[in-house]
């Protein structure tokens, strides 16, 4: 299998430049250790420090001050390779999520096409169950569980959660894990925070169901335009998510802490080299 590269850059010009490079570290070994576990995929991401220059055969993670209306955060150029946008806001870190969300959807799915087949899916109160029937759902590993209270650490770095290739799975069953931290229980599960989007077989529309409030709703997008059905479905939906997500602020201040205490080991372990 071809290594695929991602490279994380800062477009904006207004984000701590050693938090960016941190993240991109980070993302690393999120991509090397934890995606390939479950989702076949081989990848490195590396720290790109000059926006305007892009090396060949890499796909950029672009951090910028604003979205354009109505779009979302993967993308394909005109020669249809996927590159991705995230908004970077000066003064937080909760951007870091948003970049390792991207990032694994870009990965398991470059096309934003990919749809698997399973068990139809309704609300009930709170929660999603089964119904009758069958529907093809868009792989967006962080959708269901992209909430900000499931995100997980490394290296000081908060990243997404992502569901594994289980999520589909028709019934549950004990030794399965939905999603990588756990925060998914069954298959199909739609977490507060998240959503999934799927097509019905009957009607040929693009479908969500979306747990952005207090229960979850279902609605209707139509039927899909353009090259990608992610495109067409998140362009439609990334500012109500954006608009409706919370900080996790007990796990950016254990990040904080961490990457404190990881720079002052820093600096103490390069005073033990001699160059003299």
């Amino acid at each position: 299998m071809s290594l695929i590269e991602v490279g994380l850059v800062d477009k904006s010009g207004a984000l701590d430049r050693n938090l960016v490079q941190a993240t991109a570290a980070a993302l690393n070994v999120q991509v090397v250790r934890d995606l390939p576990e479950y989702w076949n995929v081989q990848a490195t991401v590396r720290y790109l420090p000059d926006p305007a220059k892009i090396p060949v055969g890499v796909w950029p993670v672009f951090l910028v001050a604003k979205l354009p209306p109505g779009e979302g955060g993967v993308h394909l150029d005109k020669k249809n390779q996927p590159y991705s946008l995230v908004i970077g806001t000066p003064g937080s870190s909760d951007w870091t999520i948003d970049a390792s969300h991207e990032t694994l959807e870009m990965l398991v799915d470059p096309g934003g096409n990919r749809l698997q087949a399973s068990r139809a899916i309704q609300i009930s109160g709170k929660e999603t169950e089964d119904t009758a029937g069958e529907y093809q759902y868009l792989v967006e590993v962080c959708d269901p569980c992209e909430g900000n209270q499931y995100a997980y650490s490394i290296q000081g770095i908060a990243v997404s959660d992502f569901i594994t290739p289980h999520f589909y799975d028709p019934v549950v069953t004990a030794s399965a894990r939905y999603s990588y931290g756990g925060n998914v229980k069954r298959p199909r599960q739609v977490l507060p925070g998240g959503y999934i989007s799927f097509t019905d077989p009957t009607t040929e529309e693009i479908k969500q169901i979306l747990y952005l409030g207090s229960t979850p709703q279902e609605r209707t997008l139509g039927p899909a335009t353009g090259a990608s059905l992610r495109v067409f479905a998140d362009g439609r939906t990334h500012s109500m998510v954006r608009e409706s997500r919370r900080p996790n602020h007990e796990l950016a201040k254990r990040c904080e802490d961490h990457r404190r205490v990881a720079d002052a080991a820093a600096l103490q372990k390069a005073k033990s080299y001699r160059f003299d």
